[in-house]
């Protein structure tokens, strides 16, 4: 491995070969989604930053309010779910979910399951900043609240979550009840593993306060990743950490094969004398993006404080403002010009990929990373992932699940190199995003759980405590599309998934799924997860979690019957201890 600090210098070929393919006859699909691009400009972007204002001034109303205000509406709330609950007849009404409309949510999985008759219960009132205590150091917040609403009122009291997902309309929900990592995932671990308590509403709208501790602490490991099919979450306490003004930044290309970045990208922020929780040794923040199969940039920040960043010499970049490069591409820069430092207001760090979604942007409209479109049209960027899923049909729906790839790889750290080169022979998408985070040995096993083992082997990244994953992202046009050539997606997918299961690995729910009930069960742990929906309730109330992640329209009389299978053994099976 080769890591540059001078002038560019030719990168050497991959020794990874792809597959050829023969060429794919274009059709009407692929005209309509080349020229998408005109919605996007003259109806998505304009509605999207009309709702980010609206939100914004949403979000300014909230915060005049007394904490002890916030908190008498959300009791108020609280309760009109409760009495909604109750108003539930089972033998007639369907199964309860959300009223929220199926394009709304952020995640790129099919949600036809509201297409049968189900029992919608409001929850769009959550969206309240209940508490934020720091002595406690906790946040206290109802489901609906997102990244850029917790972020804009805890930065400036030098204190954050302690994972703050990068993109701003990720809400608190999604990211506890499906799945949520940052660039501090290495140090806490998934968004999930930073909440203290969950307050929940029951299938028999009894309102409880799980905490890992108290007599709910089952149900409080078990609603990480069950896609709130064990109840209603309406609030929830998430640590909070001490930060600094600024962030510094330090970019470090390197270049080699896949498995001499992927040893890069480990030796980053992974001592390999094992010392992984020294904070002398480990940085504050990390992340790797891969542009092609032999050059990569690696990113490691520490929180650094106003009077360091303002220094002479040093070099403040505002990422924020609407006319900067892209960071993705920006980032890329550190190819040509050698490893580099400087220091970014620490609430644009964590920002820095929402103005272009990442890089899907480029494959929303090509044109917007161009200096003239971003300082003439930079501040309408992003366009709202709900508004782009709902101005789609179900053929472009169909089209990007076939010719598109958004999917995130969970997997043991020592397996990286391993996944780098599966995805350059199967799918061939780059930029790639790599991301750590810590898996935690928990006194239960829950739906997602370490490689039995792994403490023995310490390998590097891991403790006693905690085996070391990362995050392979996953978003993009594969190379076979872009080329023109036939590309299954669907196919492409199943083989991820198995390649997943095979090496322990899992797939965030958000994304597109092939898998058939029995695999999903093989992926993920079952025995936590069915023992909470039977104790508490969910079974014939709220939908199971494959049911509601499996792709497709799912008929009633499909979800209905799967329920009455588990119902007819629930209550036997209540008492029986968890493996």
């Amino acid at each position: 491995m080769k890591q540059r600090r001078g002038a560019f210098t030719p990168p050497k070929m991959s020794d990874l070969q792809v597959p050829l393919r023969p060429k794919r006859k274009k059709i009407w699909v692929d005209y309509f989604v080349n020229f998408r691009w005109i919605i996007v400009i003259f109806v998505v972007l304009p509605i999207s930053f009309t709702l980010y204002f609206l939100t914004y001034l949403g979000d300014i109303r909230s915060e005049m309010k007394s904490f002890k205000q916030r908190q008498k509406e959300h009791d108020e709330n609280v309760k009109k779910v409760v009495k909604r609950l109750k108003q539930r007849n089972p033998s007639k009404d369907g199964l309860v979910c959300t009223a929220r409309k199926p394009w709304i949510a952020v995640g790129m999985r099919n949600v036809d399951y509201k297409r049968a008759r189900h029992f919608e219960v409001d929850l769009s009132a959550f969206r309240n900043i209940l508490e934020i205590d720091k002595e406690r150091m906790i946040a206290r917040v109802e489901p609906l609240v997102n990244m850029g609403q917790i972020s804009r009122a805890t930065v400036p009291l030098n204190v954050s979550l302690a994972v703050v997902a990068e993109l701003d309309d990720l809400t608190v929900g999604g990211l506890i009840n499906g799945y949520g990592i940052e660039g501090s995932s290495h140090i806490y671990g998934l968004f999930s593993d930073t909440v203290v308590a969950y307050e929940i509403v029951l299938a028999d709208g009894r309102v409880v306060r799980a905490t890992k501790d108290n007599e709910y602490s089952d149900l409080f490991y078990a609603i990480p990743w069950s896609q709130g099919t064990l109840g209603f979450l309406v609030s929830a306490e998430i640590k909070l950490i001490p930060i600094k003004e600024y962030m510094r930044l330090t970019y470090k290309p390197v270049v080699g094969n896949l498995k001499e970045i992927a040893q890069g990208y480990i030796d980053s922020f992974a001592p390999r004398d094992g010392d992984q929780d020294n904070p002398e040794k480990v940085p504050d923040f990390v992340e790797t993006m891969i542009y092609n199969p032999t050059d990569a940039v690696c990113m490691t920040g520490r929180y650094a404080s106003k009077e360091e960043a303002k220094k002479k010499g040093n070099v403040i970049n505002n990422v924020g403002w609407w006319f900067k490069p892209w960071f993705y591409q920006y980032a890329q820069t550190a190819l040509k010009r050698g490893e580099f430092v400087e220091y970014i207001p620490t609430r644009e760090y964590y920002h820095r990929h929402t103005r272009c979604l990442y890089w899907e942007g480029k494959l929303i409209l090509p044109f917007a990373d161009q200096f003239w479109f971003r300082f003439l049209l930079g501040w309408l960027m992003p366009p709202k992932v709900s508004l782009l899923k709902a101005t789609q049909g179900e053929a472009i729906r169909n089209y990007y699940h076939e010719m598109h790839v958004i999917q995130d790889m969970l997997i043991p750290l020592y397996k990286v190199a391993d996944a780098l080169e599966w995805v350059h022979q199967e799918m061939e998408v780059y930029p790639i995003w790599l991301c750590p985070h810590r898996l935690y040995r928990l006194p239960v096993k829950t739906m997602v759980y370490p490689e039995p083992g792994f403490e023995l082997h310490r390998r590097q990244g891991d403790t006693q405590y905690s085996q070391m994953y990362t995050d392979v992202g996953i978003y993009y046009a594969p190379g076979p599309v872009l080329r023109g050539e036939v590309f299954d997606g669907s196919e492409a997918v199943r083989r991820m998934e198995s390649w997943l299961i095979q090496n322990h690995g899992f797939q965030p729910q958000y994304a597109v799924s092939e898998l058939d009930e029995k695999k999903f069960w093989r992926m993920f742990d079952a025995g936590l997860y069915e023992h909470s929906r039977r104790k508490y309730g969910a079974v014939g109330t709220f939908m199971s979690v494959y049911y509601k992640c499996k792709k497709g329209r799912k008929t009633e009389k499909e979800v209905q019957d799967a329920e009455q299978a588990h119902l007819e053994t629930a209550y036997a099976e209540v008492d029986e201890p968890v493996d």
